[in-house]
C-alpha cells in the first residue's frame, strides 16, 4: 500500500511538473530532505511549489531537484511528518529536516492477514522500526527490539553470542509448551528469526493482546511478532546500493570475585606454588566484524533488492563464537493495471558454530589459584577431586562444534477482482539442516578420561510448509466503512533427528570422525553405548478464519475475528479449537474536540488463543524396550484421546493519548488468565493406568498487568533536537491449580557438592510464580556454623522438608524471580549532521539466589584446599558453613545504559554518485548500576538446572526462575565502529 502510494504521488507530480507553465524566469533549487529523528534522507517526500502546480518527489535518498520562479516558497508535506512551507530566495541549494509527526494518524500498520490505519486499532499494536531499533554488533534480530515494546522482556544474560534470547510477552503464556512468541516474516507465519540478518529487517510490529493475536489460534497464545523485511525502490531506472560494514571488540565487563593466590593461601588453601588467574586464561577480547550488502531498485511495476550478510563473530570466551553468511532476495511485481501482485522472497543461512565449554568459566571460579596450568613436562595439572577441573584443559582437550543450514521460500500472489475484492493466497517452504559435533580427550577428565574418549554426534532435519487462501472485501457506505476477511490455512510440520555417542577410542586423532573404532560399540554393551533417533508424523494444522473490521465517522472502530483450527498433535477426540476475539475502541477526542489534542482513543479487547505441544504423538501410547532377560516391550505411557489445546482468554484495556503533534502516549491494564496446560500427570490409578502417567490437560495460570509507553517529539534546545520515549511494564503471574493432589511443589535443586536436595523455589496454588524460598540466615554459630532463624517461635528450627509443604518448617519467600517493573529509556539527539542516541534499560523488584555464593563463599577449612572462594563485602566472618540461606539471595535492581551510539552523516553534494556516507561508532553494557554481586543482575526466567562433576544440563525449567547458576556465561562490554554507505 505504501509503495503504491507513493507511486501514485510521484506520478501526480511529475505530470503536475510537465504541465505546468510560467511566464517567470525559472531558477533550479536542489537539497535534501531527511528525518529530524535519524538524520536519514526521506524518499517520496512531496514538495509542492506554493500556488501553483508546479512540484516533484524526492528520491530513494531524500534529494530533490526543482525549477522554481522567484521568489518562490516551497511546501515540504509526507505521512508521519509536519507540513513545512520554506522561502526558496536565492538559495540554489536547499537542505530541509522534517519534524516527524508522532501521532502518524494515518500509518498504515501490518496486522494479521492485512494492515490497518494506527488510529482504527483496536487492541494493543507496538510497530518498532528501523530508526528505533537497537544499533551497535547486534546478531540476534530480537536484540534489535530489547527494552523497546512495554510488556516484551528479551534477556540474553552474559551476552553468549550461541545462545538465543529468552523471549517473554507479558509474562508466562504456558508451562507445557512453546512460550516464545510466533514469528511471521513478511506474511509467513511459523518462520524462524535464524534465517533473517538484523540488518535486513524494514520494522517489526508486536501483537500484544489475545483480540490481536487471536487471528492465529493455536500459534499466539505467546504473542505474534511480525517482521517486515527491506523491500526495493520503484523510481524507474534506479538502481540503488548500501555497503555498510563494521568491527567490534568485546572484552569481559565483569568476572566473579575470587581470592587472589595471596588470600587463598592465607586462609588456609593448599598453596602449589603458582599465581594462576583462571578466569583470565579462559576468556579473551573478542573481536567481530560484520558486512552487509544490499542493491535494489526497479520501476513503477517491478522492484527487487538483493542482499549478503557475513558475520564473522568471536565470544569472550575462548573458542567460542560462529561464521556466518546470509542471503535475501525479494522481487515484488505488479501488472493488470496494478490489480495483481506477486511478492516472492527467498532466504538462506549458512552458520558454523564454536561452542566452547561455558563449563570453564564454572570451574575457572573455584580451581585452585596456585595450582599450575601444566606440568613441566607440558601435562595438564589436574587435581582428582569431584566437580573439579581444570578450565584451561576443558577448552583445550575438547570440542564442541554445530552446524546448521536454513533455507526460506515464501511466495504472495493478490489480485483485485473487483474494486473493493481482493483475493491474496501465501505459500512457504522453510528447512533446517543442523549438526553438533562434541568430542572429550582420552587424557580430559573433563567427560573424556573415564570413558577413554567419548565421542557425541547428533543430526537433525526440520521442515515446514505453510499454504494459505484469503479475500478481502472492504466497502464504504457514508460514514461508515468495512473490511470484511476470510480464509484457509493449512500448515505442516515435521522433524527427524539421530544421536550417537561412543566411547573407548584408540586414539585422539579423528576425534568424532572416526565413531566406528569406538571401543564400545565393538563391545556391544548396551550399557556403554548410547544411541537414539526419532522422526515425528507430519503434523498437520488444518484452519479456516474471518474477520470483520468496521470504522464509523473515523472515530468508533470495531473488529471481531474468530479461528476454526484442527492439529493432528491432539487427542483424537479434542483436535478442533474455536479463538473468537472482538474489540471496540472510540476517538472521544472526535466529539471532544480537545484543545491541542490530536487523539483521546480508549480501546478495549478480548480474545482467545491456543497453544499446542512441542512435541509429537503425546496423546498416544509410548511403548518402551528393556534389554535385560532376552529383551521385553512394556507400555510406559498410556493414551489420551481427549487431550485438548491449552487455552489463553485475555482482556485489555487501552487509552491511546496524542498532544499538539509531538506527544503520544498509550496505557494498557491487562488480565489473562490460562488453563488446561499440557502436562505429564504420573499419579495415575495403576488398577486403570498400568504405566501410571499420561498427559493430560492440568493446571491454570493468571496474570495481571499494566504498561505504559510515552513518546515526545523534538524539544528543541538550540539546534539540538531531542526526542525521548520510555517505556514502563509491570506484570504478576499466580498459579490456580495444578497437578491433582499437588498444592505445593520444590523445585530447582542447588546441586553438588553437599547441597544435591536443596531446592530454592516454591511452586504452591494460589501464589505467585517465581518465589525463591527458604530458610532465614540469622548468623554463623561459634563453631562456624550456620544459624537459622526461628520464624514461627516454636522455640525449634526446622528446616529439614525440602518439599516445602510442611506448615510448620521454618521457611518463608526469600525473594521473588520475576521483575516487579521493567523499563526501557530512549534518547534521540540531532544536531546538524550529528545524531546520537543513548537507551538506558533496567529491571526492579526481582532477586536472584547467587548460586556461585552459597557454595564457596563461606570458609570451610577442608573444602578451601578442594575449591577457591568467592570473595564479596556480604561475606559472614567465621562462617565455614555452605548451606543455602537468605544469605545467598541478593536483590538484583539494576538500571545500565545498554546502547549509546553516536554518528555522522557526510555533507555531500546533490549531484555526487555516492548518496551518502554515515560514519558511526557505539558501545553495548557501558555501564551498570546494581548491588548485585553476582556478574550480571538481569533477570533469569528459566533455570537452566544443575550439572555437576562434568554432567549435562537438563531443559530449561520455566516455573523456577531467579536461579543464577554457576555455568552463567561472563557478561561484556562492546565497542563498535562502522561506516555505511549509499549509492
Amino acid at each position: 500500500m505504501t509503495k503504491l502510494y507513493l507511486f501514485v504521488r510521484r506520478y501526480l507530480a511529475v505530470m503536475m511538473v510537465f504541465g505546468a507553465a510560467s511566464a517567470f524566469a525559472q531558477q533550479s533549487v536542489s537539497g535534501k530532505v531527511t528525518s529530524s529523528d535519524d538524520g536519514s534522507g526521506i524518499p517520496g517526500v512531496n514538495i509542492l511549489e506554493k500556488g501553483t502546480a508546479n512540484g516533484t518527489v524526492s528520491d530513494a535518498d531524500g534529494n530533490f531537484t526543482i525549477s522554481v520562479g522567484a521568489n518562490a516558497t516551497l511546501i515540504f508535506s509526507f505521512v508521519g511528518y509536519s507540513s513545512q512551507e520554506v522561502a526558496v530566495g536565492s538559495q540554489t541549494t536547499m537542505n530541509v529536516t522534517m519534524q516527524s509527526d508522532v501521532t502518524a494518524l494515518s500509518e498504515v500498520v501490518v496486522v494479521g492477514y492485512g494492515s490497518q490505519d494506527k488510529k482504527e486499532l483496536t487492541s494493543s499494536v507496538v510497530t518498532v522500526s528501523t530508526k528505533d531499533f537497537n544499533k551497535g554488533n547486534i546478531n540476534d534480530p530480537s536484540q534489535l527490539l530489547q527494552g523497546k515494546v512495554a510488556g516484551l522482556s528479551i534477556y540474553n544474560r552474559g551476552g553468549d553470542p550461541n545462545s538465543a534470547s529468552i523471549i517473554r510477552l507479558r509474562g508466562l503464556s504456558t508451562v507445557g509448551s512453546n512460550s516464545q512468541p510466533l514469528i511471521v516474516v513478511d506474511g509467513i507465519l511459523g518462520a524462524s528469526l535464524d534465517n533473517v540478518d538484523p540488518n535486513d529487517i524494514e520494522s517489526t510490529t508486536v501483537l500484544k493482546d489475545g483480540s490481536a493475536a487471536a487471528i492465529y489460534g493455536s500459534r499466539g497464545s505467546s504473542g505474534v511478532i511480525l517482521v517486515t523485511t527491506k523491500s526495493g525502490s520503484n523510481k524507474a531506472g534506479a538502481v540503488a546500493i548500501d555497503f555498510n560494514t563494521y568491527v567490534a571488540s568485546s572484552s569481559v565487563y565483569n568476572r566473579q570475585p575470587v581470592m587472589s593466590a595471596s588470600q587463598y593461601v592465607a586462609a588456609g588453601g593448599n598453596n602449589l606454588g603458582s599465581n594462576t588467574d583462571w578466569q583470565k586464561l579462559v576468556t579473551r577480547d573478542g573481536s567481530s566484524r560484520v558486512t552487509n550488502l544490499g542493491i535494489s531498485g526497479g520501476n513503477s511495476n517491478t522492484t527487487f533488492r538483493i542482499s549478503a550478510n557475513f558475520r564473522n563473530i568471536d565470544g569472550i570466551l575462548k573458542n567460542s563464537g560462529f561464521d556466518q553468511i546470509n542471503s535475501r532476495a525479494r522481487l515484488t511485481h505488479k501488472a493488470f493495471d496494478n490489480k495483481l501482485k506477486i511478492d516472492i522472497g527467498t532466504s538462506f543461512t549458512n552458520r558454523n558454530t564454536d561452542v566452547s565449554f561455558n563449563e570453564a568459566l564454572r570451574y575457572a571460579v573455584l580451581y585452585n589459584p596456585t595450582a599450575p596450568v601444566t606440568f613441566t613436562n607440558g601435562e595438564y595439572y589436574q587435581a582428582i577431586l569431584f566437580d573439579n577441573f581444570n578450565p584451561v584443559a576443558i577448552i583445550d582437550q575438547n570440542i564442541s562444534q554445530r552446524k546448521r543450514k536454513n533455507l526460506n521460500f515464501s511466495a504472495n500472489v493478490s489480485y483485485d477482482i473487483f474494486k473493493d475484492l481482493t483475493v491474496s493466497v501465501n505459500y512457504g517452504q522453510q528447512y533446517e539442516v543442523g549438526n553438533s559435533y562434541e568430542y572429550y580427550s582420552r587424557n580430559s577428565l573433563f567427560r573424556g578420561y573415564n570413558r577413554g574418549g567419548l565421542a557425541r554426534r547428533s543430526t537433525y532435519e526440520a521442515s515446514f510448509t505453510l499454504i494459505e487462501g484469503y479475500a478481502t472485501y472492504s466497502k464504504s457506505f457514508d460514514r461508515l466503512n468495512m473490511d470484511i476477511t476470510g480464509g484457509y490455512s493449512y500448515q505442516e510440520d515435521q522433524y527427524d533427528n539421530m544421536f550417537v555417542e561412543l566411547g573407548n577410542f584408540p586414539s585422539d586423532l579423528l576425534g568424532y570422525n572416526a565413531l566406528e573404532t569406538a571401543g564400545d560399540r565393538i563391545s556391544g554393551n548396551p550399557n556403554l553405548t548410547n544411541i537414539s533417533s526419532d522422526k515425528s508424523p507430519k503434523n498437520k494444522i488444518i484452519a479456516f478464519f474471518g474477520r470483520v473490521n468496521l470504522s464509523y465517522d473515523n472515530a468508533i472502530f470495531f473488529n471481531a475475528s474468530v479461528r476454526r483450527e484442527g492439529s493432528t498433535k491432539l487427542g483424537k477426540n479434542n483436535q478442533i479449537g474455536y479463538f473468537p476475539a472482538a474489540g471496540i475502541a472510540a476517538d472521544l477526542n472526535k466529539y471532544l474536540q480537545l484543545p491541542k489534542v490530536d487523539l483521546l482513543k480508549l480501546r478495549v479487547g478480548w480474545g482467545i488463543t491456543g497453544s499446542l505441544p512441542t512435541q509429537s504423538g503425546i496423546s498416544q501410547e509410548l511403548y518402551a524396550y528393556n534389554f535385560t532377560g532376552g529383551g521385553s516391550v512394556s507400555i510406559a505411557r498410556a493414551a489420551n484421546p481427549d487431550l485438548k489445546w491449552e487455552q489463553k482468554t485475555e482482556i485489555d484495556l487501552g487509552v491511546d493519548f496524542g498532544f499538539t503533534g509531538r506527544l503520544v502516549a498509550s496505557l494498557d491494564v491487562y488480565s489473562r488468565d490460562i488453563k488446561d496446560f499440557i502436562l505429564l500427570n504420573d499419579k495415575l490409578d495403576v488398577t486403570k493406568f498400568p504405566s501410571n502417567q499420561r498427559y493430560e490437560n492440568i493446571g491454570s495460570l493468571q496474570t495481571r498487568g499494566i504498561e505504559l509507553k510515552v513518546d515526545y517529539s523534538n524539544i528543541k534546545i538550540g539546534q539540538v533536537s531531542w526526542s525521548p520515549g520510555i517505556v514502563l511494564s509491570s506484570y504478576k503471574t499466580t498459579l490456580e491449580s495444578y497437578l491433582p493432589g499437588v498444592l505445593a511443589q520444590s523445585r530447582a535443586p542447588l546441586g553438588a557438592p553437599g547441597q544435591s536436595g536443596v531446592n530454592q523455589i516454591r511452586l504452591a496454588v494460589g501464589e505467585e510464580i517465581g518465589q525463591i524460598w527458604g530458610p532465614v540466615f540469622d548468623g554463623a554459630n561459634t563453631d562456624g556454623t550456620v544459624r537459622f532463624k526461628d520464624l514461627n517461635g516454636d522455640g525449634q528450627v526446622k528446616v529439614t522438608d525440602q518439599t516445602f509443604l510442611d506448615k510448620t518448617a521454618d521457611y518463608q519467600k526469600l525473594g521473588s524471580g520475576i521483575p516487579t517493573m521493567e523499563i526501557g529509556w530512549t534518547n534521540r539527539l540531532t544536531y546538524k549532521n550529528w545524531d546520537l542516541n543513548a537507551f538506558f534499560r533496567g529491571a526492579f523488584g526481582h532477586s536472584l539466589s547467587n548460586n556461585f555464593r552459597a557454595f564457596y563463599e563461606p570458609i570451610d577449612k577442608g573444602a578451601i584446599n578442594s575449591y577457591n572462594r568467592i570473595s564479596t563485602s556480604k561475606a559472614v566472618p567465621g562462617l565455614t558453613e555452605a548451606k543455602f540461606s537468605s544469605l545467598y539471595v541478593e536483590k538484583a535492581d539494576f538500571l545500565k545504559l545498554d546502547n549509546l551510539s553516536i554518528g555522522y552523516n557526510v555533507k555531500l553534494s546533490p549531484t555526487s554518485a555516492v548518496k551518502n556516507i554515515r560514519f558511526y561508532a557505539a558501545g553495548q553494557n557501558l555501564f551498570v548500576i546494581t548491588s548485585y554481586t553476582g556478574i550480571d543482575p538481569e533477570p533469569v526466567l528459566a533455570d537452566q538446572g544443575a550439572a555437576d562433576n562434568g554432567g549435562f544440563l537438563p531443559d530449561p525449567d520455566p516455573l523456577a526462575p531467579g536461579i543464577d547458576r554457576r555455568n552463567a556465561y561472563f557478561t561484556s562490554r562492546t565497542f563498535t565502529f562502522g561506516v555505511s554507505i549509499g549509492l
